[in-house]
This record gives C-alpha cells, sequence and structure tokens, in this order.
C-alpha cells in the first residue's frame, strides 16, 4: 500500500510537470501504458493469495482511476494553452486598414459567348435558346441523322436511364424548334451547353458551342461564306483568309469544314497550325432539304445555310490556351487573367 501511495504521489506530480501534450503522452505511457508501472502491478495480482488478491486489486484501480483522471485533467488544461496560443498568434487586428478589394470578372468562355453574340447580333441575328435535355427527333430525326448514324451511339451521347431522351449533343436542335414555332424566312443563333462522351486536352464532356442558321429566298454558299469572313475577321481583330474544305455533315448538303489563315503565325507556318497556315475552327453547309422539310417548310422556295462552332476551341485560339480543360478547373491563376 505505501509503494502505491509513493507511485500515485510520483505520477501526479510528473503529470503536473508536463508542459506539453506530448511529455504528457510519455507520462501516460510510462504509468498506464501495457507495460507500465500500474499496468504491472494488475499483472502481479495473480501472484497473490486469493484471500488477500480481491483488496490488492481495488486498491491499485484506485490508484488507476486517480492518475488517469489527474491525465484528464491535466491534458484539458494544455489543449486550453495551446488553444489560447494559437488564438494569440494568428490574433487578426481588424483595426488595420484593408488591403483592397479583388475585383471579379466573367468567365473566358462567359466572354467570348457575350463577344460571339454581339458580333451577330450586329449583322441582324436574333439569339435563340432550347432545353438541354432533348428528344431524339429534335436532336437527331429532324437533322436527317440515319437510324444507325454513329452519333446516336452510347459511346458517343448520353441518354437518360431508360428514356429516350438524352442530353444534347449540339445545339442544332434549337434551330429545329425555332423553325416550327417561326418558319421562314429566319436569322438566328444558337449558343448553349452541349454534351459528348469525349475528354482530353482539346475535348470535354461538356462545353459551349455556337449555331447559326438563315433560312429565305435565294440564300446561297456565297452569302454562308462572306458572313463568316466578316465574322472571324472580326473576332480576332485582323483581316483573315478563309476557305471552305469538302465535309459531309448528315443535316447540310453541301458541307464543308471551315478553317482560318493561322492567326499566329499569319500563314507563314508555325507549331500552333503545324506549319499547313491554316487553322480549323467551324463546320458549315447549306441546309438539307429534309431539314426543311421535316419543319415544313418548302425546300422549293427557300434555301438556307448553317454554321457550328465550339466557343471554347475559338477562345483556345484567341488567347492561346493549350488545354481546354483549363476553362473548368477553377484556378484563380488561369481566371484572374481575364477580369
Amino acid at each position: 500500500m505505501q509503494d502505491l501511495e509513493k507511485l500515485q504521489k510520483q505520477a501526479e506530480a510528473d503529470i503536473a510537470s508536463s508542459k506539453s501534450l506530448a511529455e504528457l503522452d510519455e507520462v501516460r505511457v510510462r504509468y498506464l501504458g501495457k507495460k507500465g508501472a500500474v499496468t504491472e502491478r494488475l499483472k502481479a495480482l495473480g501472484q497473490l493469495a486469493a484471500e488477500q488478491r480481491k483488496e490488492a486489486g481495488q486498491q491499485v484501480n484506485r490508484v488507476k482511476q486517480a492518475i488517469a483522471a489527474a491525465l484528464d485533467a491535466r491534458k484539458q488544461t494544455l489543449q486550453a494553452e495551446q488553444l489560447a496560443e494559437q488564438l494569440k498568434s494568428q490574433a487578426v487586428d481588424v483595426s488595420l486598414p484593408g488591403r483592397g478589394d479583388t475585383p471579379g470578372g466573367l468567365h473566358p468562355v462567359t466572354r467570348l459567348m457575350e463577344r460571339i453574340e454581339q458580333l451577330f447580333v450586329n449583322v441582324g441575328f436574333r439569339v435563340a435558346t432550347g432545353p438541354e435535355i432533348e428528344d431524339e427527333f429534335h436532336n437527331f430525326d429532324a437533322l436527317n441523322f440515319q437510324a444507325n448514324h454513329p452519333a446516336r451511339a452510347e459511346m458517343d451521347t448520353f441518354y437518360l436511364k431508360d428514356s429516350k431522351l438524352l442530353l444534347r449533343t449540339h445545339t442544332s436542335p434549337v434551330q429545329i424548334r425555332a423553325m416550327q414555332e417561326q418558319g421562314a424566312p429566319i436569322r438566328i443563333i444558337a449558343p448553349g451547353r452541349v454534351y459528348r462522351c469525349d475528354s482530353d486536352l482539346t475535348h470535354t464532356p461538356m462545353f459551349h458551342q455556337v449555331e447559326g442558321l438563315l433560312v429565305d429566298e435565294n440564300v446561297s454558299m456565297a452569302h454562308l461564306r462572306g458572313i463568316l469572313t466578316t465574322f472571324f475577321s472580326n473576332f480576332f481583330e485582323k483581316e483573315l483568309a478563309i476557305r471552305f474544305r469538302p465535309s459531309f455533315f448528315p443535316f447540310v448538303e453541301p458541307g464543308a469544314e471551315v478553317d482560318v489563315q493561322c492567326v499566329f503565325c499569319n500563314g507563314e507556318g508555325c507549331r500552333v497550325c503545324k506549319h499547313t497556315t491554316w487553322l480549323e475552327v467551324a463546320g458549315c453547309g447549306m441546309v438539307h432539304p429534309n431539314v426543311l422539310k421535316a419543319v415544313n417548310i418548302d425546300p422549293e422556295r427557300y434555301t438556307g445555310y448553317a454554321f457550328g462552332m465550339g466557343v471554347e476551341r475559338l477562345g483556345m485560339l484567341r488567347y492561346g490556351i493549350n488545354d481546354i480543360r483549363m476553362n473548368y478547373e477553377n484556378d484563380l491563376r488561369f481566371l484572374q487573367q481575364f477580369r
């Protein structure tokens, strides 16, 4: 009993002299750990006679509980001191003058969308919008996509579960809805988010498009070339040559890919244009007669042109962005450049 009292007093003295939580934990291990002084005495109870074991066990447990209580009390004290020191060292003097507000700014994609919309509005186009969740008729059927077209496959298109609804793969459905409501003549652009199963340095599953449509009497490819030449020269703020390359799209005939003279080397050849002097920027063509028939517009009387371009793609060329995913990573170092 005298030995236990001495052990308790020594433990309480060691606990009281602990200056940190680390030191306190060392004291805990010394007395209550697997090989601690109190634990060893508990293990030794088996060597006592049966009539002595109960009383001795009670005494050892009493000492153990007293040491544990002292440890908890000291721990709370040290934690409070540590918190007070931390608050003192990290205190903010609210009476100090402010360092100035950091102004926000439009996201680069928003800036691009507004710029593109304004350039087309200036020449008479109307901005049209539509739902991002579409049905197969507006997204594919009315646009002359055949039933076995690869774009309808799940590897390219996000379908909603147990439904024929899908996330639109382009903003062309907006054109279909606008022609159904307004008929011809019509002159619109359709900006918005679109979705495809794609992800790499130059593609993301969600991106932005601006598509344009003009349907009227006596519309030709010459009108299409003229509007795109004017747009890209104004968008990049320099006179740029433009060329059409024949290409196939189900909803136009004839169809073409649009290239502009490289904005980085001005047609001299560089790494960006792979020394071809051209950059691909859009797709276009004359509206297919089947598309006009699908929205009850007479293809014998009316003709039209359509075009589409990726907003992020144009932003990469205008601002020299080398990875499309930077638009969506919310890195302030990137976004602050567009304030």
